[in-house]
C-alpha cells in the first residue's frame, strides 16, 4: 500500500504492483483449496483476471478494465469470506487469528478499492478531488477506500453519483460492523489460561 503511489506512475511499476497484489491472493487461494469448494472458484477467477489483464494491455478498453476490476473484487470478497469462516470457527484466540483478522480488514479495503476502480473505468467522473478536479490515479481510490472503511472521511475525495455515494456509505457501515463483530467473536473465543 505504501509503495503503490510511487510505482503506479510507470508501466513497469504497475506490473510490479499488479504482481504484489496477486501474490497474497495466490497464497489465499492455496489456503482456500483446503476448504471444500473454495479453491477452484478462486483459480477460475484468477484465470479470468489474467486473461482480462492481458487483453486489456493489448487493447485498452474501459469495459475490459472494468470487468477485470469486477473479477478482482469478487476474488477479494471470496478471500474475505473464506478467512472470516476460519475466524468464525475459532475456539481459542492466538496470534494467527489476530493476523487473519487484520488481513480481512485490509482485504475489505482492497475489495472496495476494486469496486471503485471498476466504476471509475467506465465512469471516470465518479470521484472528484475537492480542489483539483477528477481523480486520475488508482492510488487515490485506494486512499479513498481506506479512509472510508475506517470512517475517517477527510473529504478531499468525494463520490459524485448517487450509486457511488451509497457504495461508500455501505463501505463505512461494513468497516464499523466488522470491528464490532470481530471484537465480539474474539472476546467469545478468548479463554483465560487456567492455573494448574
Amino acid at each position: 500500500m505504501f509503495i503503490y503511489p510511487v510505482l503506479e506512475r510507470t508501466g513497469l511499476g504497475r506490473v510490479i504492483v499488479g504482481f504484489a497484489i496477486f501474490v497474497p491472493l495466490i497464497f489465499a487461494t492455496i489456503e482456500m483449496a483446503e476448504l471444500k469448494g473454495w479453491g477452484w472458484r478462486a483459480l477460475l477467477l484468477i484465470g479470468c483476471i489474467l486473461v482480462l489483464s492481458v487483453v486489456g494491455a493489448m487493447t485498452p478498453n474501459p469495459i475490459i478494465t472494468s470487468a477485470k476490476w469486477a473479477f478482482v473484487a469478487v476474488l477479494l470478497l471470496l478471500s474475505v469470506m473464506a478467512l472470516f469462516s476460519y475466524l468464525w470457527g475459532a475456539h481459542v484466540v492466538n496470534s494467527v487469528h489476530l493476523y487473519t483478522a487484520t488481513s480481512i480488514y485490509l482485504l475489505l479495503a482492497f475489495f472496495w478499492f476494486a469496486l471503485y476502480s471498476a466504476i471509475d473505468a467506465v465512469y471516470p467522473a465518479a470521484f472528484l478531488h475537492s480542489a483539483t478536479g477528477p481523480s486520475d490515479r488508482p492510488s487515490d481510490l485506494l486512499y479513498f477506500s481506506l479512509i472510508t472503511l475506517t470512517t475517517s472521511g477527510y473529504g478531499d475525495i468525494l463520490p459524485v453519483s448517487g450509486e457511488v455515494r451509497m457504495l461508500a456509505a455501505v463501505e463505512a457501515v461494513t468497516g464499523v460492523l466488522y470491528v464490532a463483530i470481530l471484537v465480539a467473536l474474539l472476546v467469545s473465543a478468548y479463554r483465560q489460561p487456567r492455573n494448574s
